[in-house]
C-alpha cells in the first residue's frame, strides 16, 4: 500500500475510534420552554440556586450524559450534593447517596417520567431508583448493586 494512503487509512482508522469514546451527552439539546430561567451550574442545568452540581462523582457524570445521550435532552437536576444540613431539610437519610456525590434527583423537560424510570431499570450504572408518585423527576444514584440484582435497588414508588 503506498505510503500516503496508510497514513490517510490510520489517520481515519484514529479518528473514527476517538468518536466512538464522545459522548453522545455532547449533542443534547437544552433549548425550549421547558429550559426557560434554569440557571447551569458546571454543565448541568438546576431547578435553584440551591441544588449543587459541582460534587458527583465520574461515575454519576457518566449516567447522567447516558441519559441525556439517549433522549437528545439536557437534564435539570433538582438535588444534587447535599451538606448535612441540605441532607436534614430536604428529608435525606443519614446514610444518603447525595452526601456522598454519588446521587442526583433529575427530570428532563419533555420527557415523562415513565421513560426515564424505564431506562434507569435497564441501565447498569444505576445502582438505586426512587420513583416519587406526583413529583416529575427521579432519584439515581451509583451504589454498588447488591450481588444477583440485575436491576437497581427500587424504593419511594418504583
Amino acid at each position: 500500500m503506498p505510503r500516503p494512503l496508510l497514513r490517510f487509512v490510520t489517520a481515519l482508522g484514529v479518528v473514527l475510534v476517538l468518536a466512538a469514546c464522545v459522548p453522545m451527552a455532547m449533542f443534547a439539546n437544552g433549548s425550549g420552554s421547558g429550559y426557560k430561567g434554569l440557571r447551569s451550574d458546571w454543565g448541568t442545568y438546576v431547578s435553584s440556586n440551591t441544588v449543587n452540581a459541582f460534587c458527583l462523582s465520574p461515575k454519576l457524570r457518566f449516567l447522567i450524559w447516558e441519559f441525556e445521550g439517549h433522549f437528545g435532552k439536557k437534564v435539570v437536576m433538582q438535588s444534587g450534593y447535599r451538606d448535612n444540613n441540605h441532607n436534614t431539610a430536604a428529608g435525606g437519610t443519614e446514610n444518603s447517596f447525595h452526601k456522598k456525590c454519588m446521587a442526583a434527583d433529575f427530570y428532563i423537560p419533555g420527557v415523562d417520567k415513565g421513560q426515564l424510570i424505564q431506562l434507569a431499570m435497564r441501565t447498569s450504572g444505576v445502582g438505586g431508583l426512587g420513583c416519587y408518585p406526583g413529583r416529575n423527576f427521579i432519584h439515581v444514584d451509583v451504589r454498588d448493586r447488591p450481588r444477583g440484582y440485575n436491576r437497581p435497588v427500587t424504593f419511594s414508588g418504583c
